[in-house]
């Protein structure tokens, strides 16, 4: 499956995902948010940690998630959400694990009041780490109009 995240002016950007098992999915112009958009981290913190039961997992096995549309208009959606029903546990485990390695990256506290136990070790931050120094740098290389291509399953 082949990610194509897309700098788009004001700090937006949109998604183009091809080669998964169902359609050709787009994420329209969102937010990148602090750093690069937060499906790169997704895409980078799933990998790192060799989750292949979370967001992009289940995207390449043909889920359909809020605020993505068919690249070309269909008619029926289920098939995507039955992905989500039979895996959506594992998906949200992964949603926490992905960001407690952000929040962690980024230097945001990781203890204390409401933060909660920590899903994941010291081991997988220290994997987490660098290749979202890495993932952060190729994303602030791309120009407005580029685009950063993450092949799932491949890149590192």
């Amino acid at each position: 499956m082949e990610i194509s995240f897309r700098k788009l002016p004001d700090n937006q950007h949109e998604i183009l995902v091809r080669g998964r098992k169902g359609p050709d999915v787009r994420l329209p112009a969102q937010p990148v948010g602090p750093t690069m958009p937060h499906d790169l981290v997704h895409a980078v913190v799933e990998t790192a940690l060799g989750i292949d039961d979370g967001f992009w997992g289940a995207m390449a096995r043909g889920a359909t998630f809020q605020g993505f549309e068919f690249v070309t208009p269909r008619r029926h959606r289920r098939s995507g959400m039955k992905v989500l029903r039979r895996g959506g546990d594992a998906v949200m485990a992964a949603e926490l694990r992905v960001n407690w390695a952000y929040r962690a990256w980024r230097g945001l506290p990781t203890e204390g009041r409401a933060v909660g136990r920590a899903p994941i070790d010291a081991d997988a931050l220290a994997r987490t780490g660098p290749r979202l120094d890495a993932a952060a740098a190729r994303w602030a290389a791309v120009p407005v109009g580029g685009e950063l291509l993450w092949r799932w399953g491949v890149d590192r």
